[in-house]
């Protein structure tokens, strides 16, 4: 009698040890959970910040004019200033431009520091410094690509999947 009811007996002690396992664990989460609620809305106060610094569709044309008006106010000689495709990502598009100034090393600086500083983001890639051809009083000229991100909206999302 006892040897037929020894395999259930086993089976419900095995199970008893994953269920213990499983309570276990359930108890380690629930102790810090406030702690994870606190975490999770500082993670999405802080993914709000940084979305609003990235441009939406219709800031962009102003982003692209706040580019080009940083470098003229920095005293820049602007030669080139060439928004490329939008090339779309994951969850954002990239906004590549094609920049070409020509100043001092002290106007190239603070066009880099004041692009820095914009409320949006904006990377700086591909730099090239270079003596033009006429050199005059210690001029420069800075070729670079600047980028801006876009995030994409739920539909523009689903398009830029299909697209890759």
């Amino acid at each position: 009698m006892i040897k037929q009811k020894l395999p259930v007996l086993e089976a419900a002690q095995a199970q008893e040890e994953k269920l213990r396992g499983a309570f276990e664990l359930k108890q380690r989460k629930a102790a810090n959970f406030d702690a994870y609620k606190a975490q999770l809305a500082e993670i999405e106060q802080s993914f709000g910040a940084m979305l609003r610094q990235l441009p939406g569709k219709t800031e962009v044309p102003s982003l692209l004019v706040d580019i080009s008006q940083t470098g003229l106010a920095a005293g820049l000689e602007e030669e080139l200033f060439r928004p490329q495709g939008e090339l779309p990502r994951d969850f954002y598009a990239e906004l590549p431009i094609t920049i070409r100034l020509s100043g001092t090393y002290h106007e190239l600086a603070r066009f880099v520091s004041d692009v820095a500083a914009l409320p949006r983001i904006v990377t700086i890639h591909d730099i090239s410094l270079k003596t033009p051809e006429k050199a005059s009083g210690g001029e420069l000229v800075m070729d670079l690509t600047a980028k801006t991100y876009r995030y994409l909206e739920d539909g523009e999302e689903q398009a830029g999947e299909g697209q890759s």
